[in-house]
């Protein structure tokens, strides 16, 4: 039996597999609001026989958006749209669930294919906020730094974002803690120079997520599960590494958090040869999390092959795999590599007839 395959229960939500849609920024939203690309785009790889869906950063706040063209839930009008694509997701057997994410610092950017750097208020732009007023680099705006009241309000924030994705029909939540973005800026001692109680300790630079953590969990069905993403390591010295996430998971445990999301960096800015980028390579902090803080984990970054993605999950390596350029190539990876790893995977009625001549098969290598 295949280990990917094998079906994967968090809580009372059962996997298919333990295939998940990374989140995937589409830019592509006006005002927040999901829409048709959001369907087909998160749709067709719950079609394609993902085991969870998720949605891309979704902005539990509008200054908390990446560019003016993310997607939001900082409204209750967000949440028809979403419903939408949660039912069909789930109907085709996928549970889904969102990102709830705050970009901080790096707010108020342009999408990629319009260029970098900061979008101007007259353009649709905002003031970002972070936790000092130092830009990510010069090419990004000068954030505010948030005081007392404006930490709880982004609190508040996620706790309603948490709800909203309920009301959604949401089974699952991740709370964005990586990449660079607010959370991540908080933890990272290269971003956050405060000099109270929100910074210095590993105490205070973990506190907002801590909190973050809590307050989603108060407002979040026991029943459902709760997962966050976090940078590994910001691959720079004197950063966030191994040994704090390490740390931080096992808080994150005793808050009620059911599986840390392993990625890396994103930070401050670096280097392009100062991450040793090659397929896999963020798995080993994935592993050593799930074993030394005792939680189940997941992990991402340049997994395409089914036989590597059988390979983790079979070594305990991770409990999930979380696939996101691989899937923007092929929304059916799932089903290909159900086939290349014998294994079984129900492909939807309206395409079986595609799938009974084997020698035509595109299957990807499972060796």
């Amino acid at each position: 039996m295949s280990a990917l395959f094998t079906p994967y229960t968090l809580r009372e939500v059962c996997l298919r597999n333990r295939i998940v849609v990374s989140p995937m920024c589409e830019y592509s939203s006006v005002d927040g609001f999901a829409n048709d690309w959001h369907l087909v785009h998160l749709g067709s790889r719950a079609v394609g026989g993902a085991g969870l869906v998720l949605t891309e950063a979704i902005a539990v706040t509008a200054d908390g958006r990446i560019s003016p063209q993310d997607l939001g839930i900082w409204q209750d009008g967000h949440v028809e749209n979403l419903a939408r694509i949660a039912r069909f997701c789930n109907q085709q057997g996928a549970a889904w669930g969102t990102q709830l994410a705050h970009a901080g610092r790096k707010g108020s950017t342009k999408r990629p294919w319009d260029g970098n750097g900061a979008v101007a208020p007259a353009e649709g732009g905002w003031t970002p906020v972070g936790p000092t007023d130092v830009a990510f680099s010069p090419t990004y705006p000068v954030p505010a730094a948030l005081d007392e009241p404006g930490i709880a309000a982004i609190v508040a924030a996620f706790a309603a974002g948490a709800e909203r994705t309920l009301a959604a029909g949401g089974s699952v939540v991740e709370i964005h803690a990586a990449h660079g973005y607010l959370l991540h800026q908080f933890l990272s001692p290269l971003v956050n120079t405060r000099t109270d109680r929100w910074g210095g300790s590993f105490e205070n630079r973990t506190r907002l997520v801590r909190e973050v953590a809590r307050a989603v969990r108060a407002v979040w069905p026991e029943r459902l599960p709760l997962l966050v993403r976090v940078s590994a390591t910001d691959w720079a010295p004197g950063g966030w590494d191994i040994e704090e996430t390490v740390a931080l998971a096992a808080a994150l445990r005793a808050e009620g958090v059911d599986l840390i999301d392993v990625s890396s960096g994103g930070a401050v800015p670096l280097p392009p040869d100062a991450i040793p980028v090659a397929p896999l390579y963020q798995t080993p902090f994935a592993e050593r999390v799930r074993r030394e803080a005792g939680i189940a984990t997941g992990t991402v970054g340049m997994i395409a092959e089914p036989a590597d993605a059988e390979a983790i999950v079979a070594r305990e390596q991770a409990d999930l795999v979380l696939l996101a350029r691989e899937l923007l190539r092929d929304p059916y990876w799932p089903l290909f590599a159900a086939r290349a790893l014998e294994a079984q995977a129900s492909w939807p009625v309206q395409y079986q007839r595609a799938i009974g001549n084997r020698a035509t098969m595109r299957v990807p290598s499972a060796v």
